[in-house]
């Protein structure tokens, strides 16, 4: 019911569809990959907006000196404070800011391998991470990723344009393909750890970490790990969850699996979708915790609806007439 598994041939496409994602799929999303942004300036109902809510930073100008007027200046770039205090013309330097690095981390595990309404878990996540791909480097950053499985994990350093995003399209949708229920691969929580110790390698500072999956394996390492990004990175979370997860139905007696464990039970029973609801609400008020002590945006991304659609409502979609492009100091198309 849960975890339809489309090995034969004459299988239903759109339960496969529903199942597995293509590259196709992927490649089909850049025209969906607008409306919302990870750069700091961001509407007023976003979560990204206000200093309480991310550290983001976007890209601009960064101030390099303040040092003395000189025949060819731009006067608009006089500091007039500085100019008063020290009875001489002095000026603000400038230098541009590099493109910032964007590193993708795509859960493709078993423990994603779940779905309930419209696509898996593990498709949703793909679906994400290439909407951000895609996003990323038509703002002019470079995008790499590491996609991992319970077994596997697969390297994509930052790069430019769309030969950068094929790439990381082409390595999720190797792992995906891969999953099944009865893989022989076994389930690794441990394998979050590790990805974020190769993240922590790969971007050394000024750039931005995305964390795309459930969070499943996350404990006390996996925050001193997050920590250890965050002295230098920003961090941005985007939480995968179905909504069988947080709240289990009464279908009477049903077997339901996650990953390769299938069990059978009986959902009618109150105390157990009690249980069940409350052990979701532990874990998910753990990860929020990390998120709130980390200041680490945390964007919930459901099963049943268009991830598109829901990060354009998270991040916000900023009206064309709100601020134009030369008025926010960005190149048109931003």
């Amino acid at each position: 019911m849960f975890q339809p598994q489309p090995q034969d041939r004459k299988v239903d496409e759109t339960v496969t569809a529903r199942v597995y994602v293509t590259l196709v799929d992927l490649i089909r999303l850049k025209g969906h990959a607008k409306g919302f942004s990870f750069l700091p300036r961001q509407p007023v109902q976003s979560i990204l907006a206000g200093r309480h809510a991310s550290k983001l930073r976007g890209r601009g100008l960064d101030f390099e000196e303040l040092r003395h007027y000189q025949d060819g200046d731009d006067p608009r770039a006089m500091d007039w404070l500085a100019t008063a205090r020290l009875n001489a013309p002095y000026v603000r330097v400038y230098t541009e800011e590099r493109d910032r690095a964007v590193l993708l981390l795509i859960d493709q595990r078993l423990s994603m391998f779940f779905g309930s309404r419209r696509a898996m878990k593990s498709v949703v996540a793909a679906e994400a991470a290439a909407l951000a791909a895609w996003r990323v480097t038509q703002l002019g950053d470079r995008v790499g990723a590491l996609v991992f499985s319970d077994d596997e994990i697969r390297e994509i350093r930052p790069g430019a344009r769309t030969p950068a995003v094929m790439q990381i399209l082409e390595a999720t949708v190797a792992l995906n393909r891969k999953l099944k229920a009865g893989s022989d691969a076994k389930p690794s929580p441990g394998m979050l750890n590790e990805v974020l110790r190769r993240a922590a390698r790969l971007i050394h500072h000024d750039g931005l970490v995305c964390l795309i999956g459930d969070a499943s394996g996350a404990d006390p390492e996996s925050r001193r790990l997050v920590t250890r990004v965050t002295e230098h990175n920003d961090v941005i979370a985007i939480l995968i969850a179905d909504p069988l997860e947080s709240a289990l139905p009464d279908v009477g007696r049903a077997v339901v699996g996650r990953g390769e464990a299938q069990i059978e039970i009986d959902t009618g029973r109150r105390d157990l979708r009690s249980n069940f609801a409350g052990d979701f609400s532990d874990f998910q008020r753990r990860v929020e915790g990390l998120s709130r002590e980390r200041r680490i945006p945390l964007l919930r991304v459901s099963t049943d609806r268009d991830p598109a659609e829901q990060l354009r409502e998270i991040l916000g979609r900023r009206a064309e007439t709100q601020m134009t492009p030369s008025a926010r100091g960005e190149p048109a198309g931003r």
